[in-house]
């Protein structure tokens, strides 16, 4: 318990230390990092992509491994949530607000500003903007996610160590370390890393809702009305953390993915249909393509293409990284009982194809109305340019509204399970943190956020997270070899018994 209240109090100083620094000199917070984070995506830029995809190809070959049988639990345990709720938590709590925010906005981007090979406006550029938005979106993330998740659940349920980031790496340094200033630094940074990253997530959220009632019933689009919706969804949030993980989070996570689909579905009927289905297809066979050149792009010789790739993929990796102990406790929370091979084929395809999807239905309904002159979706504010798109199709105001409730939920879903990571972190792996360590950390999140959105100091705190995921990417990388090395023994020792047993009969 001694460690846990180290972990816990160091958290709160240094992220507390952060947000003052970005409430009392915003710009020169942005400035730095902004600085720091550039000085990493060019000298490092080879190294994201290398190891991402390294990470990718491990959690493929987990699939068909030796291990693929090992059950992240007991024999006897069987998996806590059904398939559709399984999936429907991992998809809300692994994407959330930010798949609203960039299904319209990143393919708008790649199509008409900025696009990473052919000249902007041009159907090469369309196509391609959908392609990269996959790649972005797709496997690569979700590979993060597993190898972190797996490691946790291994671990946590198969092993019986406590559910920290620094117990995965028992196997490699030993316990006296992991227990010691090493594993509390480890802890602490993937406790920073998470408070800051949903902060932001939480500041993003608010100023989408307000943008989209603004948008839609010209409500006032200031720092108050943030503020009240902040703290509305912060009572919704507390209360969901309140009624435990099985009940609150398994319940909005089956409603967000419900009205998710609905949302979809519709504007595929009313959008144009067969311009979405056709670009989906083609999409996902580009994809499939140019797979490895994607993986691997880094373009040394063309100084544009080479920036494109520092602003979009290399903030992507180093994004996915940065969330990924937040996203990785949560989904090795909800996956005890499966084995390695349903758990890696779950994670990392299933919510990449929901992905495919939506950003087909709605990056493709945005990219038509570009084209078509009916809007210039370009002039518009991430957090405007979805609603700025339903507005010209039938039923707009009606999945407007849907997309406000499912924007909502996604910030209620991503608050409550981030509450329910940091509670767990605090108490030393504690599977069920007491109802008040949960509230604590949920309005500790909320204060930040309303900090982050009075004093603009988001884009700062953004960078800080790239800047945290550097470190935090050996981290990763130590916890699949950590795996391996642990299941490596495991498997042997089993077929060592086995053959004494075999022995044992033949003689």
């Amino acid at each position: 318990m001694k460690n846990a209240t180290v972990v816990f109090w160091y958290s709160i100083v240094i992220c507390g230390l952060v947000v003052l620094w970005g409430g009392v000199a915003p710009q020169h917070l942005e400035n730095v990092t902004t600085n720091v984070t550039g000085f990493i995506s060019t000298r490092f830029g080879w190294y994201y992509l290398l190891i991402i995809t390294l990470m990718l190809g491990f959690c493929v070959y987990l699939i068909f491994s030796r291990f693929s049988k090992i059950k992240l639990g007991a024999d006897g345990d069987k998996p806590e949530f059904s398939l559709p709720t399984w999936f429907a938590m991992l998809f809300s709590a692994g994407m959330g607000i930010g798949l609203i925010f960039w299904t319209t906005a990143e393919p708008i981007s790649h199509a008409f500003i900025s696009s990473p090979n052919a000249e902007e406006g041009t159907s090469q550029a369309v196509k391609e903007s959908l392609e990269f938005s996959f790649f972005h979106w797709g496997v690569h993330a979700w590979a993060v996610y597993a190898l972190v998740a797996l490691a946790l659940a291994y671990f946590k349920f198969h092993k019986g160590y406590p559910g920290l980031v620094s117990s995965t790496l028992i196997p490699l340094f030993g316990e006296k370390r992991m227990n010691g200033g090493a594993g509390k630094l480890i802890d602490i940074l993937a406790v920073c890393a998470t408070v800051v990253g949903v902060a932001a997530t939480l500041g993003f959220g608010s100023a989408q809702i307000n943008e989209g009632l603004a948008f839609l019933f010209n409500t006032p689009s200031n720092y108050g009305f943030q503020l009240l919706i902040l703290i509305i969804a912060t009572v919704l949030f507390i209360i969901s953390a309140w009624s435990g993980l099985s009940r609150g989070i398994k319940y909005l996570s089956n409603v967000n993915m419900i009205l998710g689909f609905v949302l979809m579905i519709l504007l595929l009927a009313v959008g144009p249909t067969l311009l979405i289905l056709n670009m989906f297809t083609n999409s996902v066979g580009g994809y499939i393509t140019n797979f490895f050149e994607m993986s691997f792009r880094m373009e040394p010789l063309n100084e544009d293409n080479r920036t494109w790739i520092d602003n979009w993929t290399i903030f992507y990796w180093a994004w996915w990284i940065s969330w990924s102990p937040f996203v990785g406790i949560f989904i090795a929370r909800i996956s005890r009982g499966r084995t390695v091979k349903e758990f890696m084929l779950g994670v990392l395809f299933v919510p990449a194809v929901v992905c495919f999807i939506f950003f087909a239905v709605f990056g493709v309904s945005a990219l038509d109305v570009q084209q078509q002159g009916l809007a210039n979706l370009t002039q518009y504010s991430m957090e405007t340019t979805t609603f700025a798109m339903l507005e010209h199709y039938p039923l707009g105001v009606m999945l407007s509204l849907i997309t406000i409730v499912v924007i909502a939920i996604f910030f209620i879903t991503s608050a409550d399970s981030a509450t329910f990571v940091l509670g767990m972190l605090s108490t030393s792996g504690s599977l069920n943190p007491s109802k008040a360590v949960k509230i604590i950390w949920g309005l500790s999140l909320s204060a930040m956020a309303a900090i982050i959105v009075y004093f603009g100091g988001t884009s700062g705190l953004q960078n800080m997270l790239i800047v945290a995921a550097f470190p935090f990417s050996v981290v990763v990388l130590l916890m699949g070899y950590s795996f391996y090395k642990a299941a490596n023994q495991e498997i042997a020792a089993v077929k060592k018994k086995k053959r004494k047993r075999e022995a044992k009969k033949a003689s």
